[in-house]
């Protein structure tokens, strides 16, 4: 599923935040929805990007389009294409876009599909120096902001915090019916499985898949329902149907802020990167590695993080950011230590073998 995990329901964090960024940021790009497409050549002055839509689009809007636009000139127009359709465009050699906002794991499929040019780092100068992690700086692609999957419970429901998924596993201990994903919506969640068996955080990689569903296995009677839309968990939190549940992060917020007790378990987070691609045939390179470059400043990811609850991939953006903040940011230093990253190499070469048989242990 490519949709973006914050997902179109959720309010960003306060009614006057994006407000505040337009006070900011100024108004000065018009957004289109539109895929028609200017002259080719390195000085176009519109750039079409495609992203989830949203409030992740109306989010990078204000963090980081119109400021980008209002500095160069350059109009960014956005669209929503499945990468299924930016890959039938780029074999047939008409790429629609210019640049594309997905996953790293998508673009890890792109690119053992020759969908994506390799990127120049050296032509990135907020690259040099600026502390972004490897593994978020692949050759054809460039990580720019982080989500993650973790455990929300009832605070009311239980008698003791859940301090990890070995504890959410613990059915006993922690009485009460339980929900986790489905496959149906995006990676199954066998990471989740390993930690509660005892695996370490940095030693799950490649992962054991028999001892995952051994795992699954064990909690399958205590587990509800296996969510398959974004939305589903917060309602089974808020309805009292669950009293712990996996979720993306960010989709217990309106809970919390509405008084509700729910809360976060950031211990054994499933980190993942959202980034840049270009496609393979995109005749605007040269503005796409300028709003590259733009939207890596420090500045510019902690705007798009007061945003949106994604974690800066810029070490330096931390720094510009208030506590209350980096509490829901996956990448702040208190929540990176206890987390992890998927590994999207590993989940590339075996997620469709690892989803089929998902679905076969679902309907046994």
């Amino acid at each position: 599923m490519e949709d973006n995990r914050i997902g179109r329901r959720t309010v960003l964090r306060t009614a006057g935040a994006l407000a505040a960024a337009t006070a900011v940021t100024g108004c000065g790009t018009l957004m289109g929805t539109g895929d028609s497409r200017g002259s080719s050549g390195g000085g176009k002055k519109r750039l079409v990007v495609s992203n989830s839509g949203g409030t992740y689009n109306d989010a990078l809007t204000k963090a980081i389009y119109e400021p980008f636009t209002k500095e160069t000139g350059i109009t960014v127009t956005t669209v929503n294409y499945q990468s299924a359709q930016i890959i039938a465009q780029v074999k047939q050699g008409r790429p629609q876009v210019d640049l594309l906002d997905n996953t790293l794991l998508n673009f890890q499929k792109m690119t053992r599909l020759e969908c994506l040019e390799p990127v120049d780092h050296d032509r990135l100068k907020n690259v040099k120096g600026a502390g972004i992690a490897e593994h978020n700086l692949p050759e054809h692609a460039v990580g720019k902001n982080v989500w993650c999957s973790l455990m929300a419970y009832r605070t009311d429901s239980l008698k003791r915090i859940p301090k990890n998924w070995a504890d959410f596993w613990n059915t006993d201990a922690f009485s009460g019916p339980r929900s986790l994903q489905s496959a149906e919506v995006d990676l199954p969640e066998l990471e989740f499985a390993l930690l509660a068996d005892g695996v370490p955080l940095d030693r799950l990689y490649p992962l054991d898949v028999d001892r995952a569903f051994a795992s699954m296995s064990r909690i399958r009677g205590g587990v509800k329902k296996f969510w398959n839309t974004g939305a589903l968990p917060a309602v089974l939190l808020g309805r009292k149907e669950v009293v712990a549940t996996s979720l993306w992060g960010g989709r217990a917020d309106d809970l919390i802020k509405q008084g509700m007790p729910v809360a976060y378990q950031w211990n054994g987070a499933r980190r993942m990167t959202n980034g840049w691609g270009i496609p393979k045939g995109a005749d605007n390179t040269d503005a796409a590695y300028k709003l590259i470059d733009f939207s890596l400043r420090p500045e510019v990811q902690a705007a798009f993080a007061k945003l949106f609850p994604h974690g800066p991939v810029v070490p330096g953006a931390i720094k510009l950011l208030a506590e209350d903040v980096l509490a829901t940011l996956p990448t702040s230093p208190q929540n990176l230590k206890v987390g992890f990253d998927a590994d999207a190499v590993w989940w590339d070469k075996n997620r469709d073998a690892v989803t089929k048989r998902w679905q076969e242990w679902a309907d046994a």
